[in-house]
């Protein structure tokens, strides 16, 4: 299939800020494919991000797009959702600004269960703001903010969306980059509040710190590290430690936000009568 990139990119944004060897150039093209397939219309489309290197995805975007406060997106895409209950709303950004500054907005969008889609991409680390350490930096990583190594357990964003009451997650790395348009199309066809977790690197603010000689190191990394759903379920533990899950991890039909709360304006109103 031939995919339309130039469709979806706004003419005179390119080329990108993105860093050589970053991976949010593959997750935005992972997402215009999936875009492309839907045959989803610009106009009914909203890209929502907060602020970082992954939340800059949504300025080379054509299609209405949102770029708003640190961590906010969560909060700025529930306005519009609610508002325009028939777009099409998807929100990215990066694990510093989806569960840090924004966490408490991200477990309550999750909680919610409301109609959006939420691609956010693990680099574990602030690349922009200087490569401070985020809530994703594994345990004895190095980062400007923990030049000794860091002491904190990192979160596992897709347990986090699970427990805090996403009705669909699912993980992809940018290395298994033709994984990730399938992981968004299931995303945005399902009702509810997606999570898909995108796990790539920073070359600039995270390997050279740790001591990755190259990109292709980083990239051989999450290939290594990546096992499928299914084939997880034939390994033991000790086979699966130090791996991650990928593909749909979580799915459950349950009642979506905006549905519930139109519910309860109809209710008032008939009450109001």
């Amino acid at each position: 299939m031939a995919f339309e990139y130039e469709k979806w990119l706004r003419p005179g944004k390119l080329p990108h800020i993105w860093c050589p060897g970053c991976g949010h150039g593959i997750v935005m093209k992972g997402l215009i494919r999936a875009l492309d397939t839907l045959q989803l219309k610009k106009e009914e489309t909203a890209i929502v991000s907060g602020i970082g290197c992954a939340s800059r995805l949504p300025g080379y975007m054509d299609c209405c797009t949102l770029h708003t406060a640190h961590g906010r997106a969560a909060a700025f895409a529930t306005g519009v959702k609610m508002a325009r209950p028939e777009m099409n709303v998807i929100l990215c950004g990066g694990d510093g600004d989806g569960t840090a500054i924004g966490g408490n907005h991200f477990i309550h969008a999750c909680r919610r269960n409301i109609d959006m889609t939420y691609i956010i991409m693990n680099n574990m680390i602030y690349g922009m703001t200087g490569g401070q350490f985020s809530p994703c930096t594994p345990t004895g990583a190095k980062a400007s903010t923990t030049p000794y190594g860091n002491p904190d357990p990192g979160f596992d964003i897709a347990k986090l969306a699970i427990g805090a009451g996403a009705s669909f997650v699912a993980r992809g790395t940018a290395f298994h980059a033709n994984q990730i348009d399938k992981l968004i199309v299931e995303a945005i066809q399902h009702k509810g509040f997606s999570v898909v977790e995108i796990l790539d690197d920073c070359p600039t603010t995270y390997g050279r710190r740790n001591k990755y000689k190259s990109v292709i190191e980083m990239m051989n990394r999450l290939k290594d590290i990546a096992v499928p759903v299914k084939a997880a379920e034939k390994m033991d533990p000790e086979q699966l430690k130090g791996k991650v899950l990928t593909g749909v991890l979580y799915k459950e039909d349950k009642p979506e936000y905006c549905e519930q709360y139109k519910a309860v304006i109809e209710r008032a109103q008939g009450a109001a009568r």
